[in-house]
């Protein structure tokens, strides 16, 4: 790896006067606003010049809008010929601020914020958050039965949809055009579920501490059955187009290559993990929401490649699938929110002619019948409720691998702090490990098939 030189740019006419200290990585001066950084970058600069008497060395920068880098993602590529012989990300390029942003709003507003970090995979963002939150506040065995099966329904939902965007857009960065159609065609069908039950089609801020934020409409269990019959039929085009092709064979069979050890060494989860033939999963390993009570199977492969991870991601669709049937036979009737009234955000919500919002039956039991009711409803969304000090590890199985999240708590209506492990952000760190050495041309496909969300690694 070369090293990055960062040169300091000091401002000496800052209101407080005179420079700062020296900073290996930016300069500063201090304002009345408090202290203002100035970084200078320098990693284009340190592998620009070649070493004495390289003529065939090539520096490539490839993003961060190239269109097969899935996200505005920086990818500098160092070549001999057609040879990577160094690859290296750059990041940060759609940074949001989300984890700090956290930290000035309520428990229950800070959904609206995480689930759009993976914006492929939100519903996997909000689980992972609520579920943080639900063990601070001990009440992780008090969530309706019909709540957690709400969150599995949504959740393997949101799993078919994000595998759906991996294998459409890894086809048509890898030259299978009707692979992208044809996944996109069914994605529009989840989406229409995901819709249904969360009133969107992404950014739900669907689950919440306590449970979900509305019940399935009337209806909805029916036609999710109906979407799991046309599914499978459609969702054949891909795999008798793909799977035993010889030219998508030859592009992607011992491509992006990581092995078990090299996916130990650097933290791999999902897919990418196994594909190298370990079957791990969280949903087997830690249960969470009732997925003890699953029979479903955890796909592996033994090729360690693009292959093998395209294969997991077909048939991990028709697990999710086999899941949702199980959870559309549980569901029973019953309420989708915790029974105390000072952490319960109100899930009885409706579509009214100004859109979605507290139905009216409950508007009239808050104003008019129960002055308990109204003051908690009154607090819950002016201050919020309180969770007790202390901090917690939650960890779930979203389409890319574990989504953990370590939340810490002073005591008070907001989170102290909020940091997430985000699949994406992980498994990049595999990319020099799977490109060098490799063809240029085989660095898409190897990227293809970590999936990343760019939203999810800069959040």
């Amino acid at each position: 790896m070369n090293e990055v030189t960062y040169e300091a740019d000091y401002d000496e006419g800052g209101p407080a006067g005179g420079p700062s200290p020296a900073d290996a990585y930016a300069g500063a001066y201090d304002t009345t606003e408090g202290r203002v950084y100035t970084v200078v970058g320098g990693d284009w600069d340190s592998v620009l010049a070649a070493p004495e008497g390289e003529k065939e060395r090539v520096v490539v920068n490839m993003g961060p809008q190239h269109p097969s880098t899935h996200g505005v993602l920086r990818l500098i590529l160092e070549l001999q010929g057609e040879t990577v012989t160094e690859a290296r990300c750059g990041i940060g390029y759609l940074h949001t601020g989300i984890e700090k942003n956290l930290e000035y709003r309520t428990w229950t507003q800070a959904v609206a914020y995480v689930t759009r970090m993976d914006y492929l995979a939100p519903i996997a963002n909000e689980a992972a958050y609520c579920l943080g939150v639900e063990k601070l506040l001990g009440i992780v065995d008090d969530v309706p039965p019909r709540a957690q099966l709400m969150r599995i329904i949504t959740l393997e939902l949101n799993r078919i949809s994000s595998h759906l965007v991996a294998v459409a857009t890894g086809g048509m960065e890898m030259g299978a055009l009707t692979a992208m159609t044809n996944g996109f065609r069914d994605r529009e069908l989840v989406l229409d579920m995901l819709e249904m039950i969360t009133g969107l089609r992404m950014n739900h801020a669907y689950i919440r501490p306590g449970g979900v934020a509305q019940d399935m409409p009337e209806g909805g269990a029916d036609r999710i059955r109906a979407v799991l019959r046309q599914l499978p039929k459609q969702l054949d085009g891909v795999p008798q187009m793909l799977v035993d092709n010889g030219v998508w064979k030859d592009r992607t069979s011992g491509i992006g290559y990581l092995d078990l050890a090299g996916c130990m060494a650097l933290g791999i989860t999902g897919p990418v993990l196994r594909s190298a033939g370990l079957p791990h999963d969280l949903r087997k390993s830690q249960p969470y929401f009732g997925y003890e009570k699953f029979d479903f199977d955890v796909p592996t492969t033994d090729t360690c490649d693009v292959y093998g991870r395209f294969l997991i991601r077909l048939e991990e669709i028709n697990q999710s699938m086999r899941i949702l049937e199980q959870a559309l036979d549980m569901l029973e009737p019953g309420p989708v929110m915790v029974a105390d009234k000072k952490i319960a955000w109100p899930a009885q919500l409706s579509i009214g002619a100004d859109g979605q919002g507290n139905s009216l039956e409950h508007i009239r039991h808050i104003m008019g019948e129960s002055m308990e009711a109204l003051i908690h409803h009154f607090k819950l969304v002016t201050e919020g409720f309180h969770v007790p000090a202390g901090q917690v590890y939650a960890a779930i199985e979203a389409p890319r691998g574990e989504v953990g999240v370590h939340i810490v708590s002073d005591g008070g209506t907001r989170p102290y702090r909020v940091h997430f492990r985000d699949p994406s952000f992980n498994n990049l760190q595999a990319t020099a490990a799977m490109c060098e050495g490799g063809q240029v041309a085989d660095v898409v496909g190897a990227i293809a098939s970590i999936d990343p969300v760019l939203g999810g690694v800069d959040r």
